[in-house]
């Protein structure tokens, strides 16, 4: 077994099943996509530990335990066609495309969409793809979605977002609601036009850019 293989093992083993993520699709999934293909080559050492790791403009790979809790939340089946906000180096599309039929992800930086396809290709992913736009307007040409996930902590949900649920769809994240320091991973489900939203667990992971709440004046 190689050393990248062993860290990606002891990361399931360690960081995942001891944090209450017990589905086995998702287990599997973690065992499988190569963590240190999808960061730079100098984080490649660094890949498995158990904290999240900056990509550049903006964007990072989420600690393996919030994200693969997050997915738990929401029940990912192939029956999914999920949309992967802010997905950066896309390894969080590559688990998606493990435990869900079809997945879109939608990043703005150019050069992380164009890597982020070569990796996938590189694993002979046929069912997801990395395509260019704005994360608080999704992919609407795809819409709706049944699955969203959006990777890393906002102050806001997007209504654009929300539009894109389908019936019965789910999107999960990690909320800092009013100014909060500690954020919590939210689970958010749309019944016709009723949209709910509940707390799963506490969790702290950094805030993306974009989905941070526009300043306010005070004259």
């Amino acid at each position: 077994m190689s050393d990248f293989a062993t860290a990606r093992h002891n990361m399931v083993e360690s960081q995942i099943r001891t944090n209450k993520v017990t589905d086995t699709s998702i287990i599997e999934a973690f065992e499988f996509v190569p963590r240190e293909l999808f960061v730079p080559k100098a984080l490649m050492g660094v890949a498995y530990v158990d904290e999240d790791l900056a990509l550049g403009s903006g964007r990072m790979l989420m600690e393996a335990m919030v994200f693969a809790r997050l997915l738990q939340a929401a029940l990912p089946d192939a029956s999914d066609k999920v949309l992967d906000v802010a997905c950066g180096c896309g390894y969080s599309t590559a688990v998606l495309s493990r435990v869900a039929g079809t997945v879109y992800g939608v990043e703005k930086d150019a050069d992380m969409v164009a890597a982020a396809n070569e990796r996938l290709g590189s694993l002979d992913v046929d069912n997801a793809a990395v395509v260019a736009g704005d994360p608080l307007q999704g992919y609407t040409k795809k819409a709706p979605y049944s699955l969203i996930v959006i990777g890393g902590g906002v102050e806001r949900i997007p209504e654009p977002l929300i539009e894109q649920l389908g019936d019965g769809g789910r999107l999960v994240t990690i909320l800092y609601e009013d100014g909060a320091r500690q954020g919590t991973a939210v689970l958010v489900e749309k019944f016709g036009t009723t949209v709910s939203k509940r707390v799963i667990f506490d969790a702290s992971v950094p805030l993306l850019p974009e989905f941070r709440n526009e300043p306010k004046f005070v004259f």
